[in-house]
C-alpha cells in the first residue's frame, strides 16, 4: 500500500470538496480547483477528511495512487492558503519594475525583458530589495512561472550574478588562476 496514497486528505472548515464523474472540485476562499482522478483511483469524502482508494493493485494503479493524493492535497492547501515562490535578482545593474500587468526586467542584456503575468498567478515586486514574489492557488504553476522567470537569467558559477530562488545555494568556482610568478 503507498504510504502517501492512504493517508487522508485533511480539508479545512473554509474548504468544501465535491466529488463527481471522476473529477474532484475544491472550492475554497482564494478560488476553485479541479483535479482529475487517474484511471484505477476513486476518492470519497468523510466529515472535514478525503479518502482516495485504487480499485486493483497494478503498477500503474499503485503510482498513480501517491500521485492523486499529493495533487488532491496541494489543491486543498492553494485554494486555503495559496502557493508562494520567492526569487532574488543579484548583479550590479540588474533591475525589476511592474508596469501594469507586465513584469520588466533588465537583466544586462542590450534590452529590457517584458515579461506579462499569467492569469490567475500574481506577480509582487520589490525593486529596492531586487525580489520577486510569485503567488498563486496551483501550486504547479506558480513552479512553473518562477522558473521561467529563473531561465531569463539563471545565476552564473562565477561571481553568482542572476536570478535565483531565496535560499538557493549556487556553487562558486574558482575562475582563472592566471600567471602567478
Amino acid at each position: 500500500m503507498s504510504r502517501i496514497g492512504k493517508m487522508p486528505v485533511p480539508v479545512p472548515k473554509d474548504v468544501t470538496v465535491h466529488i463527481g464523474n471522476g473529477v474532484v472540485q475544491v472550492k475554497g476562499k482564494k478560488g476553485e480547483l479541479l483535479v482529475r482522478l487517474l484511471p484505477g483511483i476513486s476518492a470519497k469524502v468523510d466529515n472535514d477528511t478525503v479518502h482516495l482508494e485504487r480499485e486493483d493493485e497494478t503498477k500503474q494503479v499503485r503510482s498513480f495512487h501517491g500521485l492523486n493524493r499529493a495533487l488532491l492535497a496541494n489543491a486543498v492547501t492553494g485554494v486555503s492558503t495559496g502557493w508562494k515562490k520567492e526569487l532574488e535578482i543579484i548583479g550590479i545593474g540588474y533591475r525589476v519594475e511592474k508596469q501594469g500587468t507586465t513584469v520588466v526586467f533588465n537583466l544586462g542584456y542590450s534590452h529590457s525583458i517584458s515579461f506579462p503575468e499569467p492569469e490567475g498567478i500574481s506577480i509582487d515586486v520589490q525593486p529596492k530589495a531586487n525580489r520577486i514574489t510569485v503567488e498563486g492557488i496551483d501550486r504547479q504553476r506558480v513552479g512553473q512561472v518562477a522558473a521561467e522567470i529563473r531561465a531569463l537569467r539563471p545565476p552564473e558559477p562565477y561571481k553568482g550574478k542572476g536570478i535565483r530562488y531565496v535560499g538557493e545555494h549556487v556553487r562558486r568556482k574558482a575562475g582563472k588562476q592566471g600567471a602567478k610568478a
